[in-house]
């Protein structure tokens, strides 16, 4: 990643239509959008014989040896109805799945045919740095016209995926889906084995998008408040209420329906490459236990997923095994996987359904024994509402009254950046370090990590949630919780009490007992910020171009704690490295590569410094990385 990239804009969008509270159904919209000629595969023969091809039933290339063979170009698809020309690796979108063995070698040769630099980074793969694929800081990029090697150890087995690391590449079809298998037994058998990669396209140049989110940022929100809703909710509520609800959203400057920046009034949501019209189908014989290997390539999109008629054998979460749980549907950000078992039984297909955070579209598929067939589609469930409770304006399950010196036309719990009352700072710990960054963290008090209601007013003070001075007065950070909270058991907005078993971080629990075993040595805290007007986010308030690194010395066990200051959700990546989630009482509890972080919420992972180099640590949510949020992390001796 380079200051250029950060900063490329793209022209002057234009006048968008009107915008109204009702807008086509979407699930007819996204149904009868195009029929994804982007699922068939073209350009093949490009690897030698250290690879073997085939396709599964649904003619994705995967590519199975030591040694691949793998060609960036340009290829004219169809998603909408409409060509348009994706960037695809061996000519596909998504790119060929690879297949590697656990303890194997691989060599990758990577052509780039385009008109400009690419790469690929190995997403969740413990690799030397100079192998990782992030331009800027693990090797130069591929140039134009040129080959690339990758070569390196593979350390780990389960469900991972590549991307470019590139620009805006990723969005415009630059991924693909990483299968590794393990050189000890599974802790489950299955008959059959399918990816899910699910993603996001649009017809749009994805420069085009970002300079619309910067000129204005609620650009693709459709459905914004009407005085409709505003008459509805005084009858309902109260006229006082009403008026006190939307005072409350004004202050923040952001409204309920403010649950996604792309929608799906550009986005058209595939499932490996293929519209809902294109039916991308996986096949099954009556009686076999299939595994499905979600994957979330997307840019910008989180996806709720069921299969309606099917319960989910949750087994695996980031590529490492966990306790197996049962569920009717989960939420998967950008960068997750999600690996589940299902037995269907009794009818012979069954639709794989997967909503946008906002409702706004949906991508699906179809679990079938044979080609042809398509399950049914239930309706999109209706498009959810954000509450103070959703923006971390009151602990999980319980609240808090109105921390002391609150300024009444605040809701609890969060304030404007600007004019916020100097928050209570916790007692320091001495063997607190200093986090980089440029601001000391002060350790939490032993029960920080606590959602349980606070007995009284003193000791809502005492925990209440600081914040850096480079937040201060910084016209680049809009908003700040006070006091926030991990809600590790949330199933977040939408989900709650829908009638479905739905999958939590606290239901997920790692297979094996923390692997370093010692406690982290140092505590650093990063508060994840933005302006949500200016559509700019950040760390503590300091953009990627104005960031010094985090230092990390070799060998050391550290904590990181991060702070959704913000009203969107951020999964956070770190390179490199494990990021290893605790649990409320500070114990490990769940080893993943991405830290999915709901507005309001504070979460703490542990950091094994075992990976010489430089890393990027980022939101995987491509523009949100692009627009600021992005800090190189150094490990040194």
């Amino acid at each position: 990643m380079t200051e250029q990239w950060l900063h490329r804009y793209a022209p002057r969008a234009r006048r968008r239509p009107a915008r109204t509270s009702r807008t086509p159904d979407p699930s007819r919209r996204t149904f009868v959008k195009g029929l994804a000629m982007g699922g068939a595969v073209a350009g093949l023969g490009l690897w030698r014989s250290g690879a073997q091809a085939f396709f599964d039933s649904a003619h994705t290339a995967m590519l199975e040896g030591t040694v691949f063979d793998l060609r960036i170009g340009e290829t004219l698809m169809d998603f909408t109805g409409s060509p348009r020309v994706a960037l695809t690796v061996n000519g596909s979108v998504p790119s060929p799945t690879l297949r590697w063995r656990e303890g194997d070698t691989v060599t990758v040769r990577v052509a780039n045919t385009l008109d400009e630099d690419s790469s690929i980074h190995w997403h969740g793969i413990l690799l030397p740095a100079n192998q990782d694929g992030v331009p800027g800081l693990s090797f130069d990029g591929i140039g134009r016209g040129e080959t690339h090697t990758y070569r390196f150890t593979v350390r780990q087995g389960g469900t991972y995926w590549y991307h470019s690391h590139s620009g805006f590449q990723e969005q415009r079809g630059l991924y693909g889906a990483l299968v590794i298998d393990p050189l000890d037994p599974e802790p489950f058998t299955y008959d059959r084995d399918h990816v899910v990669m699910l993603s996001d396209w649009t017809d749009e140049h994805p420069d085009r998008v970002f300079a619309k989110l910067k000129k204005q940022a609620d650009y693709y929100n459709f459905n914004q408040p009407t005085v409709g809703d505003f008459v509805r909710d005084v009858r309902v509520r109260g006229l006082g209420t009403a008026l006190a609800d939307r005072a409350a959203w004004g202050e923040m400057r952001m409204n309920r329906t403010d649950l996604s920046d792309v929608t799906g009034a550009t986005y058209t949501f595939l499932m490996n490459g293929h519209a809902p019209a294109g039916n991308w189908t996986g096949l099954f014989s009556p009686g076999e236990r299939v595994r499905l290997r979600f994957i979330n390539g997307s840019a910008m999109s989180y996806f709720y997923v069921r299969i309606p008629g099917l319960r989910m054998q949750v087994v695996a979460a980031d590529g490492q095994y966990v306790h197996p749980v049962t569920v009717d549907e989960f939420r998967i950000a950008s960068g997750e996987t999600v690996d589940v078992l299902v037995e269907p039984s009794g009818q012979d297909a069954f639709s794989i359904c997967a909503q946008s955070l906002d409702r706004t579209a949906y991508a699906s598929g179809t679990l079938a024994v044979r080609e042809g067939l398509r399950g049914p589609v239930p309706p999109l469930d209706p498009r959810p509402l954000l509450t103070m409770a959703d923006m971390g304006h009151a602990q999980h399950g319980g609240g808090h009254g109105a921390p002391p010196g609150a300024r009444p036309d605040v809701p609890p719990g969060i304030h404007d950046a600007h004019g916020a009352p100097e928050a209570v700072t916790p007692p320091t710990d001495p063997h607190a370090a200093h986090g980089a960054g440029g601001h000391a963290v002060a350790t939490p008090p032993p029960d920080d990590h606590a959602t349980h209601e606070m007995p009284s007013k003193a000791a809502d003070a005492a925990t209440m949630q600081t914040h850096p001075s480079s937040e201060r007065g910084n016209p680049l950070v809009d908003m700040q919780t006070m006091m926030p909270s991990s809600r590790l058991d949330d199933p977040g907005i939408g989900l709650r009490d829908n009638g479905r078993r739905v999958l939590t971080y606290a239901d997920l629990r790692t297979l094996f007992p923390d692997p370093d075993g010692r406690e982290p040595g140092r505590t650093v805290e990063f508060h994840l910020t933005g302006h949500m007007g200016r559509f700019v986010w950040s760390f503590d308030g300091v953009t990627f171009s104005d960031a010094e690194p985090i230092r990390l010395t070799y060998g050391e066990r550290m904590r990181i704690v991060l702070v959704n200051d913000t009203m969107m959700p951020h999964p956070m990546h770190l390179h490199g490295m494990w990021s290893d989630l605790e649990d409320d009482e500070g114990e490990f509890h769940l080893r993943k590569h991405i830290i999915d972080m709901p507005p309001g919420t504070k979460r703490s992972f542990r950091v094994r410094a075992d990976a010489l180099g430089r890393w990027a640590f980022h939101c995987h949510l491509l523009y949100h990385m692009a627009a600021g949020m992005f800090r190189e992390v150094r490990v040194d001796v």
